[in-house]
């Protein structure tokens, strides 16, 4: 018997975890599938907070532990909606799963090896927990998978009988789960002993025994290969492989680096693609967060910024603040993309510009001028910004923000409608401070403002406004595509002469930007595109054309909006509002 401490394995009376679902499934279809075995206490699929798109999981919680017990026994791996669902026990608690007690990672399965197949070998040797076989975006199999028994005995067993094994004609290899950290720990130790390198930058002549010779001066060689194309010219590169991984050290230590051919030979351990793109992603995010670290407090991020910048203008317009390192203006394709980077040898330089430039207008555009900040450092302060506001509105018992934007809820379904810029993104806020409005008698208790109900649907995929729309006619009268009744006719874009404008009413000149607004926004967040058209529409309507004309200055509102969105969320969604 092993020495190891077993696990209290606890679990919530009836509760059941249901994985691998369909994203179209709902709960009124695990209520349909479940109900005829007992009686249902609770059930729900798990979403995403801000999509509401289904994660693929929920919980099913029965009155009584026995029918929960009849549904993992006759019901696990049953198609719903022509997918196998898997059915296991709920464990809330991570300790068991995190200790790894218990646990079997299995690989070389064969790629016909599902669920059910591996969970019906598996199950011979005892109660299994959890058991998954890990799949690609595409559906199939890796090749691979883990099962979790409740007690370390029982996995003992499984791995001495079934490792070696041939399962659909292929050996298996069964042993314990290493967590991740114990795995790059153990891989950190491994590439200090290898055998294997990697050897590149060596052009298109090299002959295979030049090659050989130049690599077995450090130890025994026991094979060497250089990589070549169909006609027989080298592709650059080559792998050479050593019987010690002293000599294969020694190699690296030696060669790597040194010119050979008019060429700096690079020279190091061969590694696998995936555990080269980890290594140089981590490097690469390193190198990010270094570079970021060594100009914070003195790199500007300007936007807004008309077509005719470039990166001697933008440097003439902030100059006079002080000694500038570096001014450029991000293109594509070789135009500006709206925005660009200013940076100053000072801290106190770049206050001064961010104090003069901010709100000023040049060319035709006002410019917004802030510190540079990473996109996740920009989301984490605009959601701390409106809980923090939201929390003082508590406070004070009612919703009342000055000095900053303000954000409405007209009903569940609409959400937030209004936002504008942090307070330091201009001189003056934009829009009037809003009071909160008496709650209507029986009315919903949503802690915002009621407002009229914005022109835009915000369902699950919200469609353009029908202002403009008309019904979709044929010969035998008005017909209608599935799940659209209309159909939105869209102009040409529309531009701050337009004689459309011109000639129209503030609330009409609204309607028409609106709807070019929403084909755009449609495009970058399809499911978010009503409330967020919704909530650009409080922006004047100068600026509105302006981020119509310049895409970058739009995509950077959408993620203000979605910030404000998600902050939302995370904020105590039960704000009173004083009667």
């Amino acid at each position: 018997m092993s020495n190891i401490p077993q696990p209290i394995v606890i679990f919530p009376s009836g509760s059941l975890y249901v994985g691998d679902l369909h994203p179209d499934v709902t709960e009124a279809m695990l209520y349909e599938k479940f109900s005829s075995v007992g009686s249902l206490a609770s059930l729900r699929v798990c979403r995403d907070s801000r999509t509401k798109q289904s994660l693929g999981y929920g919980y099913v919680n029965f009155s009584t532990t026995l029918e929960a017990e009849t549904v993992l026994d006759t019901m696990n791996f049953d198609l719903l909606k022509g997918k196998p669902i898997r059915i296991m026990w709920s464990q809330r608690d991570p300790t068991l799963r995190k200790s790894g007690i218990g646990n079997l990672f299995i690989k070389n399965l064969d790629k016909n090896i599902d669920n059910k197949a591996m969970y019906d070998t598996f199950s011979a040797f005892g109660h299994i927990l959890s058991c998954k076989v890990a799949l690609d975006d595409d559906g199939c199999s890796k090749g691979y998978g883990f099962v979790h028994f409740e007690t370390e005995d029982v996995a003992n067993k499984a791995i001495e009988k079934v490792n070696g094994m041939l399962l659909n004609g292929k050996k298996v290899y069964v042993g314990k789960f290493i967590p991740r950290a114990e795995r790059e720990k153990e891989l950190g130790e491994k590439s200090r002993q290898f055998t294997n390198v990697y050897v590149k930058n060596f052009g298109q002549i090299m002959p295979d025994e030049k090659f050989h010779e130049l690599f077995s001066q450090f130890g025994n060689v026991t094979s060497s290969l250089v990589a070549r194309h169909p006609d027989g010219t080298s592709k650059g590169f080559g792998f050479v492989a050593y019987d010690d991984p002293k000599a294969a050290d020694l190699a690296v230590s030696e060669m790597n680096g040194r010119d050979y051919d008019g060429r700096t030979l690079y020279v190091g351990r061969a590694q696998k693609k995936a555990e080269r793109l980890n290594e140089l992603r981590k490097r690469y995010e390193l190198e990010r967060i270094e570079r970021f670290t060594k100009f914070q407090g003195v790199n500007l991020y300007v936007k807004n910024l008309d077509d005719i910048f470039t990166d001697e203008k933008l440097k003439a317009e902030f100059e006079c603040f002080g000694e500038i390192t570096s001014a450029k203006v991000m293109k594509e394709n070789g135009r500006s993309r709206g925005f660009g980077f200013v940076c100053y040898t000072a801290p106190e330089e770049a206050s001064k510009a961010i104090q003069e430039m901010n709100g000023k207008i040049v060319g035709s555009k006002p410019l917004y001028v802030a510190m540079a900040q990473r996109r996740e450092a920009r989301r984490a302060f605009l959601t701390t910004q409106y809980v923090a506001r939201a929390h003082a509105a508590r406070q004070q018992g009612g919703l009342q923000f000055t000095g900053g934007p303000s954000y409405l809820l007209s009903a569940v379904a609409q959400g937030p409608r209004l936002f504008g810029p942090a307070p330091t993104m201009r001189p003056a806020p934009r829009w009037s401070t809003l009071q909160a409005l008496p709650r209507p008698p029986n009315g919903p208790h949503f802690g915002m403002p009621l407002l009229p109900t914005s022109p835009y649907r915000t369902s699950a995929r919200p469609a353009p406004m029908r202002t403009h729309a008309r019904p979709i006619t044929g010969s035998s009268g008005p017909t209608a595509r599935p799940n659209s009744k209309y159909t939105t006719r869209h102009g040409p874009e529309v531009s701050i002469t337009d004689p459309r404008l011109n000639h129209a009413a503030p609330q009409e000149q609204k309607q028409i930007i609106g709807e070019q607004l929403f084909s755009i926004v449609e495009k970058l967040k399809p499911e978010l595109a009503g409330k967020i058209t919704g909530m650009l529409l409080e922006i004047d309507n100068s600026e509105l054309l302006n981020m119509i004309k310049n895409h970058e200055s739009l995509r950077a509102k959408v993620e203000e909006a979605i910030a404000v969105l998600e902050a939302h969320k995370a904020s105590n969604k039960g704000v009173a509002v004083q009667d």
